[in-house]
């Protein structure tokens, strides 16, 4: 929440935290797998 409070003003905190919770593996199916396993898992705890 903080890398988007200061996000105006520098955005470098924040395009780090996405750049390492993306992925350049989009076909391959087991990380497509494993986000709808993620999925699932978060529907759960409701």
């Amino acid at each position: 929440m903080n890398a988007m409070k200061v996000s105006t003003i520098n955005s470098n905190t924040l395009k780090t935290l996405l750049n390492n919770a993306l992925t350049t593996k989009i076909n391959d199916r087991e990380m497509f797998m494993k986000g709808i396993d993620y999925s699932y898992y978060y529907e759960e705890n409701e």
